[in-house]
């Protein structure tokens, strides 16, 4: 039986890359608009190497490409970038196709649900707030809460304690097959993998069930519940 689901939700519930490139698009057009002498494609590059390097949730992102490029952190140019961030980004988080259907369905079916998520605890909530999905989940676990990332056995223990519910009775659902796969699979949880939202080229997941579509995952409960074990 699974009785609880346990989702990721950058590239598994909201299109989070889509929103990132979109958001530093718009930071780097405001960048340049406000005198930033670099070109738009040298600039987007420079932001996301560093984006790769140190974490794609750095915070002090423009900071720090404005330091390493040009020796300092004019503020106009900081300022435009954050705002043209910002705007952007609220324009642009969205969720997947059927991610309410499915969320609806899951919990008139019975299921509980929670969320794993290595990004900051408060970055996550804005996310769930924002996408109107704090209604859905029990329990959130950030890596604020265990000061580790998946696949460390941490943050998933952590939310399995939360939910009181045993290891084989969860079904991690994410699309990073190397940590939410892997950290899950090796707790003895079932693991579903979000091709949909797979940024990594990744050939095999290693997961239990394998979803073109959130929905899928509301069928897979159903047949292994329908199993009664």
């Amino acid at each position: 039986m699974i009785k609880a689901v346990i989702f990721d939700i950058d590239n598994t519930l909201m299109d989070f890359m889509r929103m990132k490139r979109a958001a530093v698009d718009a930071a780097v057009d405001a960048m340049i608009d406000a005198g930033l002498p670099m070109p738009k494609d040298k600039l987007h590059d420079k932001i996301f190497e560093i984006y790769w390097k140190e974490g794609i949730e750095d915070q002090n992102i423009f900071d720090k490409v404005l330091m390493k490029e040009f020796g300092k952190v004019d503020p106009k140019i900081l300022a435009a970038g954050i705002i043209g961030y910002k705007r952007a980004k609220e324009g642009h988080m969205t969720l997947y196709p059927h991610v309410k259907m499915a969320l609806t369905d899951l919990l008139k079916m019975g299921v509980r649900m929670g969320v794993v998520s290595d990004a900051p605890r408060l970055s996550v909530w804005m996310r769930i707030v924002g996408l109107g999905l704090h209604h859905y989940f029990e329990h959130v676990v950030t890596f604020d809460d265990t000061g580790e990332k998946k696949p460390s056995p941490k943050p998933f223990k952590k939310i399995l304690s939360l939910m009181e519910v045993e290891p084989r009775s969860a079904i991690m659902v994410g699309d990073w097959a190397e940590r939410d796969v892997k950290g899950a699979k090796a707790l003895g949880m079932q693991t579903a993998w979000a091709k949909y939202g797979n940024e990594f080229d990744t050939p095999v997941s290693g997961a239990d069930y394998e979803l073109d579509d959130i929905y899928d995952l509301v069928n897979v409960v159903r047949r292994v519940n329908a199993k009664g074990h």
